[in-house]
């Protein structure tokens, strides 16, 4: 199996339909020993989709951007496995005024909360987990949402995932001499919990579905969950500092694709 005796941290899971969730399905039935973790009011969310997990896990509150909950958790795993594989990167939170056109008028306080829980804390789980990869090396996957271009919704989200791009690129630079690997998955638009929060939500994925040549279906995380099972197995020994697209393909066409076939004139 894909991620056999490994040992896995998967933050993010919410709902069974999160993509941490389809990772955490997938990372199990691949082989690998995960932990969860959860937070705040989404922590009770967290513990009842691991009872749905093909076999009990831990569930263990952390606030990401908080250094004494990632110690804690660092101890938590420490004590149970002695070591850490990898870990799954999927925290994400903006307030309402950082999103759905507001740019221009955002306050500070409002971006550097998106910034600090969304990119930052990127950096805060590799300080805090490396002790526990050092040894062996591993493998560090983000979630991120193409932020190459400026989207008509995403705002300061957009701002705070092209710093974790960049983080991610920095992070693989600084953590390549203990074996790790640092890699992102920018997924195309699917239907968590948090992106139905996001305004406009509904006209992205429409307009996605017409643009990505192999089509795309916002309720399956599954190829999304693939790859991340892909970047934290071995098979992706020598990729870091990389961003693997699974969006259909969308992130590659100009415009909307054209279906042209001309029958009969094949050759």
């Amino acid at each position: 199996m894909l991620l056999e005796g490994k040992r896995i941290l998967i933050t993010g899971v919410l709902t069974r339909h999160s993509i941490a969730f389809a990772a955490a399905k997938m990372a199990q039935e691949q082989g690998a020993e995960i932990i969860l973790s959860g937070f705040g009011k989404g922590l009770a969310l967290t513990q009842m989709s691991a009872k749905k997990l093909p076999d009990p896990v831990d569930v263990l509150e952390m606030d990401a951007t908080n250094e004494d909950d990632i110690a804690a958790v660092a101890e938590h795993i420490e004590s149970k496995w002695g070591s850490l594989d990898g870990f799954l990167h999927a925290i994400a939170f903006a307030p309402k005024d950082a999103l759905g056109g507001e740019f221009l008028n955002t306050p500070w306080e409002s971006v550097s909360l998106a910034f600090k829980t969304s990119a930052f804390s990127l950096k805060s789980l590799a300080v805090g987990l490396l002790p526990l990869m050092r040894q062996s090396g591993g493998s560090i996957v983000s979630l991120d949402f193409d932020a190459s271009v400026a989207w008509p919704i995403y705002d300061w989200m957009g701002v705070s995932k092209a710093g974790m791009e960049a983080i991610n690129r920095y992070l693989a630079r600084d953590l390549g001499k203990h074996g790790i690997r640092v890699n992102s998955v920018s997924a195309g638009p699917l239907a968590t919990t948090a992106a139905k929060g996001i305004p406009g939500f509904d006209q992205l994925v429409s307009a996605w579905s017409d643009r990505a040549p192999l089509g795309w279906e916002p309720s399956d995380p599954k190829p999304v969950a693939g790859a991340i099972g892909f970047l934290l197995s071995d098979w992706s020994a020598g990729i870091t500092g990389e961003i693997i697209h699974v969006d259909g393909g969308y992130h590659a066409m100009g415009a909307a694709v054209v279906d042209d076939e001309m029958d009969g004139n094949s050759q």
